[in-house]
């Protein structure tokens, strides 16, 4: 970014390679279970207390690679979302729940932590609350929600919840299976993320259609 100092672009640089190593560390042995010196250590930085430094603790660590892939996604899904409009194609809508993700996935390359570290946050009653917030903070979710609703208006409103908390956990689940194979060299269940999706998509749908069993 043109009028940078050199303090400020290696503050930066610093700033992200916190993130990156954090991120990995997170995915691959849980927030807890790394320390702020590990974390400091992995990203090169010779003063331990580099983390609490640049970012004054934990919490906002977590917060900061969060924000970073929500802002990500959230582009990916305005965009599908201006795309289908008015549309009353459950197909439609569903792919915008599932593609921001695995599109963001594929597009940060092999390997990725992010769908690791994302399960981390949604299991985790304490870590949800960042989950929750970076939600609450996109434009496009409220308009997904609306066109999704519109196509299963006879869907009792437990029933419709309850498949919504269903779809959301089975998305992340996925590519939390997928990620982790692919980082570690092991067979993965679809050739592409493209196919990942599709399969996705195709399952979800049947889950929202599927037939409601009353008492």
């Amino acid at each position: 970014m043109a009028g940078r100092s050199v303090r400020e672009e290696k503050v930066e640089a610093t700033r992200e390679a916190i993130l990156g190593a954090a991120e990995r560390l997170f995915a691959e042995h849980g927030v807890y279970a790394v320390s702020n010196a590990q974390i400091s250590e992995a990203a090169g930085q010779g003063n331990t207390g580099a983390v609490n430094y640049h970012f004054g603790n934990k919490a906002n660590v977590v917060r900061a690679i969060a924000r970073r892939h929500a802002e990500q996604m959230e582009e990916i899904r305005a965009r599908m979302v201006g795309e289908t409009a008015d549309s009353t194609d459950l197909r439609d809508w569903v792919a915008c729940m599932v593609l921001p993700l695995t599109e963001h996935l594929e597009a940060l390359g092999n390997p990725t932590w992010y769908a690791r570290f994302n399960a981390q946050l949604i299991a985790d009653p304490a870590l949800h609350k960042v989950s929750a917030e970076e939600s609450r903070s996109s434009p496009s979710l409220g308009r997904l929600l609306d066109g999704l609703n519109a196509c299963l208006p006879a869907l009792p409103a437990d029933v419709h919840a309850n498949r919504g908390i269903m779809a959301r956990h089975l998305i992340v689940q996925m590519c939390v299976d997928r990620e982790r194979a692919l980082s570690n060299g092991t067979p993965v269940s679809w050739p592409t993320w493209h196919d990942t999706a599709t399969g996705l998509i195709d399952a979800i749908i049947g889950m929202w259609t599927a037939p409601v069993t009353t008492p």
